[in-house]
């Protein structure tokens, strides 16, 4: 199983730390959060991450060197000439995927239990499968019987 982090946003919800590095290199409790996304990834077995980049991309790239890359295979998806959003990024990156992956934005933390998130989407033979929370917001997903 491969993994793409989305953390090409520009964070103006977490300025000023924003307006001189990404939010992916924002520390919460002592760690990045790009740090904490692949260590969370790779607790799961997936050694093999693309990251889109575009704002402060160079930080990111210069802070991944610096850790060797985690010791793990990750692929820079470099959108530093514009910024193409979710779906955009996505197509951008879509050649380095040939089967299922598991996609997540780099400001969320986390503690499902992603070995039985896979299991239900394989099982169902699902397209898509999304992981959502029930929380006060103005963008809602609403769901069916059917889910």
């Amino acid at each position: 199983m491969k993994a793409m982090i989305f953390a090409a946003g520009l964070g103006t919800r977490l300025k000023p730390f924003t307006d001189n590095h990404p939010k992916a290199l924002a520390v919460v409790n002592g760690k990045p959060l790009l740090q904490r996304n692949i260590e969370y990834l790779k607790s799961f077995g997936i050694n093999e991450i693309v990251i889109n980049v575009h704002h402060f991309a160079d930080q990111i790239i210069e802070f991944l060197e610096d850790n060797n890359y985690f010791g793990i295979e990750i692929t820079i998806s470099d959108e530093t000439d514009q910024v193409l959003e979710t779906g955009g990024g996505l197509v951008k990156a879509k050649a380095n995927f040939e089967e299922d992956f598991l996609v997540m934005n780099v400001d969320i933390l986390t503690d499902l239990n992603l070995d039985k998130f896979i299991k239900a989407h394989q099982e169902n033979k699902a397209l898509v499968t999304l992981a959502v929370s029930n929380r006060n917001s103005s963008r809602k997903l609403f769901f069916n019987e059917q889910n």
